[in-house]
């Protein structure tokens, strides 16, 4: 248990942050589950739509410290070859 004044406030602090990116890195998985179900329906126009709404996301993600970046660049570059493999 924490003893210290300032320990205590860690305690606060990180539980508040959690819920904070908790709620960060459910809206990214939205955002490419959006992608997904684009990709899923075989829809080129809406599936590089939600491609580009997703993006802006997840790199913020990667600037708030909750995503890698190595991990974001991935999942792009993933998703775009999907999109772009649809005829």
């Amino acid at each position: 248990m924490a003893n210290t004044p300032q320990a205590r406030k860690r305690i606060r602090r990180n539980t508040r942050r959690q819920a904070i990116n908790k709620s960060r890195v459910s809206r990214i998985r939205t955002f490419v589950k959006g992608v997904e179900t684009a990709l899923a329906s075989g829809k080129k126009d809406e599936a590089a739509a939600a491609l580009q709404a997703a993006q802006p996301e997840m790199m913020r993600g990667v600037t708030k410290g909750i995503l890698h970046k190595n991990t974001v660049a991935r999942t792009i570059s993933r998703l775009s070859k999907r999109v772009k493999a649809l005829a």
